[in-house]
């Protein structure tokens, strides 16, 4: 490990760019065919498949909230780690590290049993269809059943990531997509469970994805262990954790508000016809595909940016983020680019409906058009997060989905029905990213200046 902390502060920067971020990025590839892998066999259930299409896109923000938990803890304690370690502050990084997955289950527990004994309200407040609710409830209940080891998997794995392990934190997503794609048609087909065999299937795979987890910190591997001594929580240090991950929290919560919204809209709009459901699942579908890797880009960088960031070596800083805005403006701009010109793959590739397939051809280009913006939205957001900028993150995780998209999905479809649900996402998104990439252009310079100066007199 040793090596790897000498490789942060002074290996070759591309090299090392693509050692950190190649295996997250594939780490996200694998969340987002985790995420879709329910969609596309439920959506094959004879007679049924688009109510509980349908009904997964409700889900879909529930398990966004749970998500949303585990990066307030994972993605605020993380960081925080990274800094002491490039503070050479072991005792403190270990604290963080265990303090975090006391926190990660105690909140865990808390959810399973709210979303267990409340299921049905939470789906019909969602804006469920009627035709779904029965779909939705009980893929819920069951999923709620599994929630700690959901929240201890996805908040933990930042941990790993942070020290410079970004091809273990890969595996561990990989081998629970591997269980949940095999699991799948087992049993929702062979043995007839439907949507229930879908989240069952889910469950266990997040299951042995934190038994992967956990066992690294228990192996040689790691700088962070769990250690029962450094479990008693303490005030200052949870608010430490919380205030730094309070971004990404935030920007996990409102992309599930949105979708509540979305569906929310969509269903009065169009008196409750799950077409216009099924469609947009499969629009966020889409939407993901851009998103999720240029997530990766910004986790795989956090270690580097957090590391160099408590050493204050602002000029490794400012190379390494140059490298990785252009590697994530082009991925960004091929996957657009190939999205506005074929929208209606993504219809096939969850055999939707002709009604499903004919709104997906018609509004995906509307929906993601923004969507080129992400490599500011995503990949620097995370960055910006790993350098401790709590406030402007918050900030800028608040402006696209609050300040923008919200209000402008009430307006549109007021004025335009249905059609306002999809276009609204893709003004904003552009809109957001044209106020984000100002902001953190212009801060980030004074950002380092700042930090180089701070330990300067701190070595004096």
């Amino acid at each position: 490990m040793k090596d790897m902390t000498e490789q942060l502060g002074n290996g070759k920067i591309l090299p090392l760019i693509f050692k950190l971020t190649i295996p997250a990025v594939i780490a996200q590839l694998i969340t987002f065919l985790y995420n879709i892998v329910d969609r596309m066999f439920v959506a094959k259930i004879d007679g049924s498949g688009m109510d509980a299409l349908a009904a997964l896109g409700i889900v879909l923000p529930i398990t966004l909230i749970i998500q949303a938990f585990a990066n307030l803890i994972g993605l605020g304690g993380s960081p925080r780690a990274s800094i002491k370690l490039g503070e050479n502050n072991k005792e403190e990084a270990d604290k963080i590290f265990n303090s975090s997955f006391v926190l990660l289950t105690i909140v865990g527990i808390i959810i399973s049993i709210v979303t267990f004994f409340l299921s049905k309200q939470i789906v019909v407040l969602f804006g469920c269809p009627s035709t779904a609710v029965e779909f939705a409830t009980s893929y819920l209940k069951i999923y709620s059943l599994g929630t700690v080891f959901v929240l201890l998997a996805q908040g933990l794995n930042p941990f790993i990531t942070a020290q410079g392990n970004s091809l273990i934190a890969m595996l561990s997503v990989l081998i629970g997509a591997l269980t949940n794609i095999a699991l799948d048609p087992l049993f929702i087909f062979v043995f007839d469970m439907g949507v229930k065999g879908a989240s069952l299937a889910t469950i266990i795979s997040q299951f042995i994805s934190f038994v992967w987890i956990i066992a690294f910190f228990f192996s040689k591997k790691t700088l962070f262990r769990l250690r029962i001594k450094d479990m008693k929580l303490n005030k200052k240090r949870i608010l430490s954790i919380v205030y730094l991950g309070f971004t990404p929290f935030i920007m996990t919560l409102t992309e599930c508000a949105i979708q509540i919204v979305f569906n929310i809209n969509l269903n009065v709009s169009t008196g409750g016809n799950k077409d216009y459901t099924a469609a947009l699942t499969i629009m966020l579908s889409a939407l993901q595909l851009i998103s999720l890797p240029l997530n990766g880009l910004g986790y795989g960088m956090q270690p580097f940016v957090s590391y160099n960031y408590g050493k204050g070596d602002a000029e490794r800083l400012k190379k390494g983020i140059k490298y990785v805005t252009l590697i994530a403006f082009v991925f960004a701009a091929v996957i657009w680019s190939l999205s506005m010109a074929f929208p209606q793959v993504y219809a096939y590739i969850f055999s939707a409906s002709a009604g499903v397939r004919e709104i997906v051809k018609d509004y995906t280009a509307f929906f993601l058009m923004g969507s080129i913006m992400f490599f500011v939205q995503m990949t620097l957001q995370n960055i910006n997060v790993a350098l401790g900028q709590a406030k402007s993150a918050l900030f800028l995780a608040v402006l696209r989905k609050v300040i923008i998209l919200i209000p402008l999905c009430f307006a549109l479809t007021h004025y335009l029905g249905f059609k306002g649900v999809y276009l609204s996402e893709g003004i904003a998104d552009f809109a957001a990213g044209i106020i984000t990439s100002i902001v953190i252009f212009t801060t980030f310079p004074r950002v380092f200046k700042k930090r180089e100066e701070e330990i300067k007199k701190y070595k004096k």
